[in-house]
């Protein structure tokens, strides 16, 4: 078996503590690419209840050997499995680290995407990267920890939620555990796929909030020669037309998106009662009663995410003659922003990539990521996203992980907690 050998003899900075973990990370190959295997092999689509609870099960199975007391947190009452929560209590001196995972996937039984099929040092299966693979650097990363004797004294949190994909209702409790951890913890780290581009991997300091709207607009139904006067006014495509590329005109701005998702218009236009499929009738010389749209915001502060969704409401307020409309935001993932604090747990992983061999990483452009679990503790924390394994085709069939990244992402994770656990408060 080929040694994890990261750094030469030159520049090789660890402590015989760190090379102990080095060496169990090259000696657990096998047994964590195994364990991912099983994972990936039972089905955890989000709605998929009991599939996500067997996975909590094998993640338990795999935490209470290391000394962690496991527990399940039911969410029966958000339409959701549940969250599993894992607490190793050490020596109460070190700085106290919050693992981020989830334990669901895109791909619901329905999926074609199934299997697992490995191909040199890639393997492809649904949920391979997004997160079952996060899930398996962390407990690569204890596993090295326990074997260099560093987990005795460190005080973890681990928060593996099971629905990231599709967050139960209301959100308030979904994430109610999430955030009281976060409000424990000292720092955060959260094991969604390393960003890469071009070769290089980065950090991530910064994720976008994801915030639901739906818009809703009114006209006066009638016989199309009377559109645009006194009696019809324009009708309600003309407003929803008005207010969409007033949004793609008025609200650009530097690390914001806002898309249109779907849209419908006729007499009458209407959503299904999950908001996804939009649905019309009309004839083209009737001008339109009604008509929807609904898409999202993606901001990287708070104060952004306020500013525009003020913005849309006062476009949306100022109506074509005749016609009326009204836009709803639904609660969504918050922004995480790119604080001195997440710089500075960046700045402690750069230490360990040095000290490792390994470039240092430099920021990823947060436009270039989409919102997790992380967000709704970096309030709270400083916190660092993407330290779980390469992966790509995320959400989509042919999701694969690089299966060499593994033992480099659960070496870079066990020296960075095993130095906070050192830190004293």
């Amino acid at each position: 078996m080929a040694s994890l050998a990261l750094a030469t003899p030159a520049t090789a900075k660890l402590t015989p503590a760190e090379v102990k973990m080095q060496t169990a990370v090259t000696t657990d190959v096998p047994r964590n690419e195994a364990l991912l295997e099983r994972l990936v092999l039972q089905n955890s689509g989000t709605l998929n209840l009991a599939g996500v609870r067997k996975v909590g099960a094998m993640v338990r199975a795999e935490l209470e050997p290391l000394g962690f007391q496991v527990r399940w947190i039911d969410m029966t009452e958000t339409g959701r499995a549940g969250h599993l929560i894992a607490v190793h209590k050490g020596d109460g001196k070190g700085k106290r680290v919050l693992l981020i995972a989830h334990l669901d996937t895109v791909f619901e039984p329905t999926s074609t995407f199934t299997g697992w099929k490995k191909e040199g040092t890639r393997a492809t299966g649904p949920g391979s990267g997004d997160d079952k693979g996060g899930v398996v650097v962390v407990i690569a990363a204890l596993r090295a920890m326990q074997a260099a004797g560093t987990l005795k004294a460190a005080d973890i949190e681990i928060v593996m939620t099971g629905d990231e994909e599709r967050s139960g209702k209301p959100l308030d409790v979904a994430r109610r555990d999430l955030i009281a951890a976060g409000k424990r913890a000292d720092v955060a780290l959260e094991y969604e796929n390393l960003a890469t581009e071009d070769g290089r991997e980065y950090g991530s300091t910064a994720r976008r909030s994801s915030t639901d709207w739906v818009l809703t607009t009114t006209g006066r139904s009638g016989h199309s020669s009377g559109v645009f006067g006194r009696t019809l006014g324009y009708g309600a495509i003309y407003e929803l037309a008005r207010i969409v590329d007033r949004f793609r005109r008025d609200l650009p701005e530097p690390n914001l998106t806002y898309n249109v998702g779907v849209m419908a218009g006729g007499t009458p236009a209407t959503f299904d009662r999950n908001q996804l499929i939009a649905t019309a009738t009309g004839k083209p010389n009737i001008t339109a009663a009604s008509a929807v749209a609904r898409g999202d915001i993606r901001a990287l502060t708070p104060e952004q995410n306020a500013r525009v969704m003020a913005k849309m409401q006062a476009i949306v307020a100022e109506h074509l003659p005749g016609t009326g409309a009204e836009i709803t935001f639904s609660d969504g993932y918050p922004s995480m922003a790119p604080t001195p604090g997440n710089r500075a747990v960046l700045a402690k992983l750069n230490a360990v990539n040095r000290d490792l061999g390994l470039p240092d990483m430099t920021e990823f452009d947060p436009a270039k990521r989409g919102a997790a679990d992380s967000s709704f503790v970096a309030a709270d924390v400083d916190t660092l996203a993407g330290m779980g394994p390469i992966s790509g085709n995320a959400h989509a069939e042919g999701e694969w992980v690089d299966l060499a990244s593994l033992p480099r992402q659960a070496l870079r994770s066990a020296v960075l907690i095993s130095r906070y656990a050192g830190e004293r408060r």
